[in-house]
Protein backbone atom coordinates (compact mmCIF):
# COMPACT_ATOMS: atom_id res chain seq x y z
CA UNK A 1 0.00 0.00 0.00
CA UNK A 2 1.70 3.54 -0.50
CA UNK A 3 1.95 5.87 1.92
CA UNK A 4 0.53 9.59 1.59
CA UNK A 5 2.22 12.95 3.30
CA UNK A 6 1.64 16.32 3.22
CA UNK A 7 1.37 19.90 4.60
CA UNK A 8 -1.91 21.48 6.07
CA UNK A 9 -2.35 25.15 7.07
CA UNK A 10 -4.54 25.68 9.43
CA UNK A 11 -5.75 29.69 9.09
CA UNK A 12 -9.13 31.82 10.74
CA UNK A 13 -10.16 34.77 12.90
CA UNK A 14 -8.97 34.52 16.27
CA UNK A 15 -11.20 32.47 18.35
CA UNK A 16 -12.12 30.11 15.61
CA UNK A 17 -11.32 26.71 17.37
CA UNK A 18 -7.95 26.08 15.41
CA UNK A 19 -5.94 25.27 18.75
CA UNK A 20 -8.55 22.98 19.33
CA UNK A 21 -8.77 21.42 16.31
CA UNK A 22 -5.23 20.73 15.48
CA UNK A 23 -4.55 18.92 19.18
CA UNK A 24 -7.72 16.63 18.55
CA UNK A 25 -6.39 15.77 15.32
CA UNK A 26 -3.01 14.68 16.87
CA UNK A 27 -5.14 13.58 19.56
CA UNK A 28 -2.06 15.16 22.18
CA UNK A 29 -1.77 18.88 23.52
CA UNK A 30 0.49 20.62 21.04
CA UNK A 31 -0.61 24.19 21.24
CA UNK A 32 -1.98 25.80 24.03
CA UNK A 33 -6.07 26.65 24.14
CA UNK A 34 -7.72 29.81 25.76
CA UNK A 35 -10.83 31.66 25.31
CA UNK A 36 -9.02 34.85 24.61
CA UNK A 37 -8.40 36.02 21.08
CA UNK A 38 -4.82 35.96 19.48
CA UNK A 39 -3.23 33.43 22.38
CA UNK A 40 -1.48 31.46 19.74
CA UNK A 41 1.31 33.76 18.55
CA UNK A 42 3.37 31.47 16.43
CA UNK A 43 2.78 29.10 13.95
CA UNK A 44 2.37 25.55 15.65
CA UNK A 45 3.93 22.09 13.79
CA UNK A 46 1.93 19.25 15.28
CA UNK A 47 2.32 15.77 13.00
CA UNK A 48 -0.27 13.03 12.88
CA UNK A 49 1.00 9.37 11.56
CA UNK A 50 -0.41 6.52 10.64
CA UNK A 51 1.21 3.18 9.05
CA UNK A 52 -0.50 4.67 6.14
CA UNK A 53 0.07 8.49 5.63
CA UNK A 54 1.65 11.23 7.55
CA UNK A 55 -0.64 14.91 7.49
CA UNK A 56 1.97 17.74 9.03
CA UNK A 57 -0.34 20.42 10.32
CA UNK A 58 0.56 24.32 10.87
CA UNK A 59 -1.82 26.03 13.56
CA UNK A 60 -1.50 29.83 12.58
CA UNK A 61 -1.93 32.81 14.56
CA UNK A 62 -5.71 34.44 13.99
CA UNK A 63 -5.86 37.20 11.60
CA UNK A 64 -6.84 40.14 13.14
CA UNK A 65 -6.62 43.60 12.70
CA UNK A 66 -2.67 44.70 14.38
CA UNK A 67 -3.08 47.24 17.00
CA UNK A 68 1.60 46.91 17.51
CA UNK A 69 4.11 45.56 15.36
CA UNK A 70 3.81 42.01 17.43
CA UNK A 71 0.19 42.06 15.57
CA UNK A 72 1.74 42.92 12.24
CA UNK A 73 4.01 40.08 12.96
CA UNK A 74 1.61 37.36 13.81
CA UNK A 75 -0.82 38.68 10.53
CA UNK A 76 2.39 38.28 8.41
CA UNK A 77 3.32 34.53 10.14
CA UNK A 78 -0.44 34.07 9.19
CA UNK A 79 -0.56 35.32 5.74
CA UNK A 80 2.99 33.26 4.91
CA UNK A 81 1.00 30.02 5.34
CA UNK A 82 -1.06 30.66 2.22
CA UNK A 83 1.77 28.87 0.06
CA UNK A 84 3.86 25.90 0.48
CA UNK A 85 1.42 23.50 1.45
CA UNK A 86 -0.23 20.89 0.27
CA UNK A 87 -4.11 21.96 1.37
CA UNK A 88 -5.36 25.02 3.37
CA UNK A 89 -8.24 24.67 6.21
CA UNK A 90 -10.00 27.97 6.73
CA UNK A 91 -11.66 27.76 10.46
CA UNK A 92 -14.42 29.47 10.95
CA UNK A 93 -16.84 29.94 14.08
CA UNK A 94 -20.08 28.79 12.52
CA UNK A 95 -21.68 30.36 15.81
CA UNK A 96 -20.77 33.91 14.86
CA UNK A 97 -22.07 35.92 12.19
CA UNK A 98 -19.65 36.47 9.01
CA UNK A 99 -18.03 40.15 9.80
CA UNK A 100 -15.56 42.17 7.45
CA UNK A 101 -12.33 39.97 8.66
CA UNK A 102 -13.56 36.68 7.59
CA UNK A 103 -14.51 38.61 4.30
CA UNK A 104 -10.63 40.21 4.60
CA UNK A 105 -9.50 36.38 4.86
CA UNK A 106 -11.63 34.94 2.06
CA UNK A 107 -10.60 37.29 -0.16
CA UNK A 108 -6.82 36.80 0.32
CA UNK A 109 -7.68 33.04 -0.22
CA UNK A 110 -9.65 33.48 -3.36
CA UNK A 111 -6.11 34.43 -5.10
CA UNK A 112 -4.49 31.02 -3.90
CA UNK A 113 -4.47 28.17 -6.40
CA UNK A 114 -4.24 25.60 -3.52
CA UNK A 115 -7.16 23.20 -2.67
CA UNK A 116 -8.85 25.36 0.30
CA UNK A 117 -11.53 23.68 2.72
CA UNK A 118 -14.00 25.42 4.57
CA UNK A 119 -13.78 24.46 7.86
CA UNK A 120 -17.45 25.64 9.72
CA UNK A 121 -15.90 24.94 13.66
CA UNK A 122 -18.86 24.93 16.83
CA UNK A 123 -21.60 23.44 14.73
CA UNK A 124 -22.70 21.74 18.50
CA UNK A 125 -23.62 25.70 18.65
CA UNK A 126 -25.70 26.07 15.90
CA UNK A 127 -29.05 24.51 14.65
CA UNK A 128 -29.62 22.67 11.28
CA UNK A 129 -31.39 25.94 9.81
CA UNK A 130 -28.34 28.00 10.47
CA UNK A 131 -25.79 25.51 9.73
CA UNK A 132 -27.47 25.07 5.85
CA UNK A 133 -27.94 28.85 5.46
CA UNK A 134 -23.84 29.24 6.11
CA UNK A 135 -22.99 26.61 3.38
CA UNK A 136 -25.28 28.35 1.11
CA UNK A 137 -24.01 31.96 2.05
CA UNK A 138 -20.40 30.74 1.48
CA UNK A 139 -20.31 27.88 -1.08
CA UNK A 140 -19.55 29.65 -4.33
CA UNK A 141 -16.63 31.18 -2.65
CA UNK A 142 -13.88 28.58 -4.35
CA UNK A 143 -13.85 26.34 -1.70
CA UNK A 144 -12.74 23.16 -2.45
CA UNK A 145 -14.49 21.61 0.07
CA UNK A 146 -17.16 22.60 3.32
CA UNK A 147 -16.81 20.41 6.47
CA UNK A 148 -19.07 21.86 9.46
CA UNK A 149 -17.66 19.89 12.36
CA UNK A 150 -17.43 20.34 16.24
CA UNK A 151 -13.49 20.64 17.33
CA UNK A 152 -14.19 19.71 20.84
CA UNK A 153 -16.90 16.98 20.41
CA UNK A 154 -14.72 15.37 17.72
CA UNK A 155 -17.58 15.46 15.29
CA UNK A 156 -16.87 15.18 11.76
CA UNK A 157 -12.80 15.14 12.72
CA UNK A 158 -12.63 11.72 10.86
CA UNK A 159 -14.66 12.69 7.71
CA UNK A 160 -12.02 15.66 7.74
CA UNK A 161 -9.15 13.51 7.46
CA UNK A 162 -10.45 11.28 5.09
CA UNK A 163 -11.03 13.88 2.73
CA UNK A 164 -8.35 15.87 3.13
CA UNK A 165 -6.05 12.64 2.35
CA UNK A 166 -7.84 12.67 -0.98
CA UNK A 167 -5.96 15.63 -2.05
CA UNK A 168 -2.48 14.31 -0.89
CA UNK A 169 0.18 12.54 -2.55
CA UNK A 170 2.39 9.78 -2.07
CA UNK A 171 5.23 11.07 0.01
CA UNK A 172 7.76 10.54 2.30
CA UNK A 173 7.45 10.39 6.23
CA UNK A 174 8.89 13.40 6.70
CA UNK A 175 9.01 13.31 10.81
CA UNK A 176 9.78 10.11 13.09
CA UNK A 177 6.44 8.35 13.76
CA UNK A 178 6.21 8.90 17.27
CA UNK A 179 7.02 12.29 16.73
CA UNK A 180 3.85 15.32 17.47
CA UNK A 181 5.53 18.51 17.63
CA UNK A 182 8.39 20.28 15.75
CA UNK A 183 9.15 22.57 18.50
CA UNK A 184 12.02 22.53 20.84
CA UNK A 185 11.81 21.89 24.85
CA UNK A 186 12.45 25.47 25.17
CA UNK A 187 9.46 26.80 22.90
CA UNK A 188 6.78 24.33 24.82
CA UNK A 189 8.36 24.96 28.57
CA UNK A 190 7.36 28.50 27.56
CA UNK A 191 4.22 28.00 25.96
CA UNK A 192 2.40 25.82 28.97
CA UNK A 193 3.62 28.99 31.35
CA UNK A 194 2.10 31.46 29.22
CA UNK A 195 -0.89 29.73 29.39
CA UNK A 196 -1.11 29.07 32.73
CA UNK A 197 -0.80 33.03 32.83
CA UNK A 198 -3.89 33.95 30.47
CA UNK A 199 -6.11 31.65 32.63
CA UNK A 200 -5.17 32.46 35.65
CA UNK A 201 -5.03 36.39 35.51
CA UNK A 202 -7.32 39.26 34.49
CA UNK A 203 -8.17 40.36 31.08
CA UNK A 204 -5.83 42.87 30.68
CA UNK A 205 -3.03 40.82 31.22
CA UNK A 206 -3.37 38.18 28.14
CA UNK A 207 -1.92 40.06 25.10
CA UNK A 208 1.37 42.14 27.12
CA UNK A 209 2.66 38.97 28.17
CA UNK A 210 5.26 36.66 26.93
CA UNK A 211 7.41 34.10 28.76
CA UNK A 212 10.99 33.24 27.99
CA UNK A 213 12.79 30.30 28.83
CA UNK A 214 16.06 31.82 30.28
CA UNK A 215 18.02 28.55 31.11
CA UNK A 216 17.92 24.73 31.57
CA UNK A 217 19.89 23.08 33.71
CA UNK A 218 19.53 19.14 33.87
CA UNK A 219 20.73 17.58 37.14
CA UNK A 220 21.08 14.27 38.64
CA UNK A 221 17.39 13.78 40.14
CA UNK A 222 15.62 17.43 38.44
CA UNK A 223 15.52 19.67 35.91
CA UNK A 224 16.04 22.87 36.90
CA UNK A 225 14.06 25.75 34.77
CA UNK A 226 14.46 29.41 34.97
CA UNK A 227 11.83 31.34 33.00
CA UNK A 228 11.29 34.98 33.14
CA UNK A 229 7.55 36.40 32.50
CA UNK A 230 7.48 40.05 30.83
CA UNK A 231 4.94 42.33 31.21
CA UNK A 232 4.43 46.20 29.82
CA UNK A 233 3.37 47.96 33.07
CA UNK A 234 4.25 47.63 36.72
CA UNK A 235 0.34 47.33 37.49
CA UNK A 236 0.86 44.12 35.48
CA UNK A 237 3.31 42.88 37.20
CA UNK A 238 1.98 42.96 40.59
CA UNK A 239 -1.44 40.95 39.31
CA UNK A 240 1.20 38.39 38.09
CA UNK A 241 2.94 37.88 41.55
CA UNK A 242 -0.53 38.44 43.47
CA UNK A 243 -0.73 39.09 46.92
CA UNK A 244 2.01 37.60 49.03
CA UNK A 245 3.04 36.23 46.07
CA UNK A 246 0.01 33.72 45.82
CA UNK A 247 -0.63 34.29 42.11
CA UNK A 248 3.17 33.74 41.05
CA UNK A 249 3.03 30.52 43.05
CA UNK A 250 -0.18 29.50 41.32
CA UNK A 251 1.14 29.46 37.79
CA UNK A 252 4.13 28.34 38.74
CA UNK A 253 2.38 24.93 40.60
CA UNK A 254 0.32 24.59 37.58
CA UNK A 255 3.04 24.96 35.09
CA UNK A 256 5.44 22.72 36.83
CA UNK A 257 3.15 19.89 37.08
CA UNK A 258 1.66 19.87 33.54
CA UNK A 259 5.78 20.14 32.06
CA UNK A 260 6.42 16.56 34.09
CA UNK A 261 3.60 15.34 32.79
CA UNK A 262 4.52 15.85 29.32
CA UNK A 263 7.77 16.10 29.51
CA UNK A 264 8.48 12.76 31.65
CA UNK A 265 10.59 14.22 34.43
CA UNK A 266 11.02 16.35 37.42
CA UNK A 267 10.88 19.90 37.17
CA UNK A 268 11.98 22.44 39.71
CA UNK A 269 10.18 25.91 38.14
CA UNK A 270 11.86 29.17 38.86
CA UNK A 271 10.06 32.01 37.73
CA UNK A 272 10.24 35.70 37.75
CA UNK A 273 8.38 38.97 36.30
CA UNK A 274 9.92 41.63 34.20
CA UNK A 275 8.17 45.19 33.10
CA UNK A 276 9.54 46.16 29.65
CA UNK A 277 7.43 49.39 28.58
CA UNK A 278 6.05 48.69 24.87
CA UNK A 279 7.71 45.45 24.21
CA UNK A 280 4.70 44.42 21.74
CA UNK A 281 6.39 47.17 19.39
CA UNK A 282 9.97 46.70 19.69
CA UNK A 283 11.33 44.87 16.67
CA UNK A 284 14.47 43.67 18.33
CA UNK A 285 12.61 42.38 21.12
CA UNK A 286 10.36 40.46 19.51
CA UNK A 287 13.43 39.02 17.33
CA UNK A 288 14.37 38.01 20.96
CA UNK A 289 11.56 36.24 21.96
CA UNK A 290 11.10 34.63 18.99
CA UNK A 291 8.57 36.35 16.84
CA UNK A 292 10.92 36.70 13.67
CA UNK A 293 9.31 38.22 10.87
CA UNK A 294 8.57 35.87 8.06
CA UNK A 295 10.11 36.97 4.45
CA UNK A 296 8.12 38.57 1.99
CA UNK A 297 5.40 36.35 -0.39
Amino acid sequence: MSFKSGFISIVGRPNAGKSTLINQLVKQKVAIISDKPQTTRDAIIAVRTTPNDQMIFIDTPGIHKPKHRLGDRMNQTSFSHFKGVDVIYYVMDGSEEIGKGDEFVIKRLESTKLPVFLIINKIDKMSQDELLLRIETLKDRGFKEIIPISASDHKNLDTLVDVTLQYLEEGPMYYPEDQVSAYPEQFIMAEIIREKVIRLTEEEIPHSVAVAIEKIVRKKNTTVVSAVIMVERPSQKGIIIGKQGQMIRKIGQYAREELETLLQMPIFLETHVKVEKDWRNKAKMLNQLGYIEPEDE
